[in-house]
C-alpha cells in the first residue's frame, strides 16, 4: 500500500503533508525544496515524483510511506500497487491567486493567462481526472476539502485516520494548523 497525498499545487498538499508526519506516519521526502515565504514550513516533496510519467516504477520507493504527488502525475502510477489517496480540494479562484502570488513573489514572468480561463483549465484537468479514477479499483481517494480542514481539523483528522486506517495522533496533526498561512481566500459567496 502506498498513501499518497495530491492535489492542484497550492491546495494544501504541503500542510497534510506535514500534518501526517506529525501524526506519526513516515513520508518521503528528499528536503531538495526548502521553505520560503510561499511554503515557510516546506514543501514536503520528493524531486523523483516528477519522473513518475517516464519512470513509473520509482513509486516503488513510496511503499509504506506517504508521498506527494500532484494531480497531474496522478495518471502515471503503475497499476502494480494499491494506493490510498488524500486529495486535497480547494476552491479554484483560491489555487489561482495563490499561484499569482507565488509568482509575483518570485518575480517570474508568466503568461498573462485571465483567472477565469485558468479556472476552466484547472476544472477541466480535475473532470479528466475524476473521470479516471472511476476505472481504477486500486485507487481509493478521500477528498479533503481545505475550508472543512481548517474550520474542524480535529473531524477531518478523525476521519483521515479512519481512511487510512492509521494510529494516528489526531492532536499532533491538528496542531499544524497555522491559520496565519491561509493568506488566499475567497467569500463564501464567490465558492
Amino acid at each position: 500500500m502506498i498513501t499518497i497525498v495530491s492535489g492542484l499545487p497550492r491546495s494544501g498538499t504541503s500542510l497534510m503533508m506535514q500534518m501526517l508526519s506529525a501524526g506519526g506516519m513516515p513520508i518521503l521526502t528528499d528536503g531538495e525544496r526548502t521553505p520560503d515565504a510561499d511554503n515557510p514550513r516546506g514543501y514536503c516533496e520528493w524531486e523523483p515524483a516528477k519522473l513518475l510519467p517516464k519512470n513509473p516504477d520509482l513509486i516503488d520507493q513510496a511503499e509504506g510511506k506517504v508521498v506527494k504527488v500532484i494531480s497531474q502525475l496522478l495518471f502515471a502510477l503503475p497499476s502494480s500497487h494499491q494506493y490510498q489517496v488524500l486529495f486535497m480540494r480547494r476552491p479554484l479562484q483560491e489555487v489561482v491567486a495563490s499561484q499569482a502570488e507565488m509568482i509575483r513573489r518570485r518575480s517570474q514572468s508568466a503568461p498573462a493567462v485571465p483567472a477565469a480561463q485558468m479556472m476552466a483549465a484547472l476544472q477541466g484537468h480535475l473532470n479528466q481526472l475524476k473521470s479516471w479514477l472511476k476505472d481504477k479499483p486500486n485507487i481509493s481517494v478521500l477528498d479533503v476539502h481545505h475550508h472543512d480542514l481548517l474550520g474542524n481539523a480535529k473531524r477531518v483528522c478523525a476521519s483521515v485516520k479512519e481512511f487510512l486506517s492509521a494510529d494516528l495522533d489526531l492532536e499532533a496533526m491538528a496542531s499544524q494548523l497555522d491559520p496565519a498561512l491561509y493568506r488566499q481566500r475567497v467569500s463564501a459567496s464567490e465558492k
